[in-house]
């Protein structure tokens, strides 16, 4: 994932869509972009979706409606950085929160900073690579943002972040039912800076179609 971030994007740019080796239908492309302040609300409804299960694995416990509404009305976007996919019909199907804090002795870093990462995943849109493009965008961004230590934290009983983790080679530390890992990052290139810029592009374009789709097709849907 460290090596030749441009190179890898293109790839999975091109690689997703159409058939496999074996025939069958490929996933389709999956296109991280950066949120802001219009789409709270989405992020909102994206998390209330979430059912005890998923809240558990993606908070640590299983939060009420209450708790995630003020976790989200939280969210400084001049601070923290905010990643989603939206599927077909504009709805976000996968949030990644990156939030950034002073790093304290002892952590392995030289930087001023490091960052913490947590994702979750629509039922919907599972298997689909979802989470694992969300990481790789967060990772990235790091880079770039000359931070040199991304930190996750999850419950052990998340096989599909420990699998992330593992296929990251991040350094995974278990205690008492839960797993903190980090990955360390090497310092930015231009392949990264391009390649996080080229898919911001895209996924930009995507979200604006995408979002005009869904005010058409409302516009046109009859009131009742």
């Amino acid at each position: 994932m460290l090596d030749n971030p441009l190179g890898r994007w293109l790839r999975g740019l091109g690689g997703r869509s159409g058939k496999g080796n074996d025939g069958k239908p490929g996933r389709p492309t999956v296109l991280v972009k950066e949120l802001s302040e219009r789409d709270r609300r989405r992020i909102l409804r994206h998390f209330l979706a979430l059912d005890s299960n998923d809240r558990l694995l993606r908070f640590g416990s299983m939060i009420p409606d209450e708790q995630i509404q003020a976790y989200v009305a939280r969210i400084d976007f001049r601070r923290d950085i905010v990643f989603g996919v939206v599927n077909r019909v504009f709805q976000l199907v996968g949030v990644g929160h990156l939030a950034f804090a002073a790093a304290d002795k002892g952590k392995p870093t030289q930087k001023a900073r490091v960052a913490e990462f947590g994702v979750s995943v629509s039922a919907s849109a599972r298997g689909q690579g979802v989470g694992s493009r969300l990481f790789q965008r967060a990772a990235i961004h790091c880079r770039n943002a000359d931070v040199d230590t991304l930190y996750m934290q999850c419950l052990t009983s998340n096989q599909t972040m420990m699998h992330i983790a593992r296929k990251a080679g991040m350094e995974i530390k278990r205690e008492y039912g839960e797993a903190d890992a980090y990955l360390q990052l090497p310092p930015p290139s231009p392949g990264s800076v391009m390649a996080e810029a080229l898919e911001e592009q895209w996924a930009a374009i995507d979200y604006t179609v995408k979002a005009n789709a869904r005010a058409a097709v409302k516009w046109l849907t009859p009131k009742k």
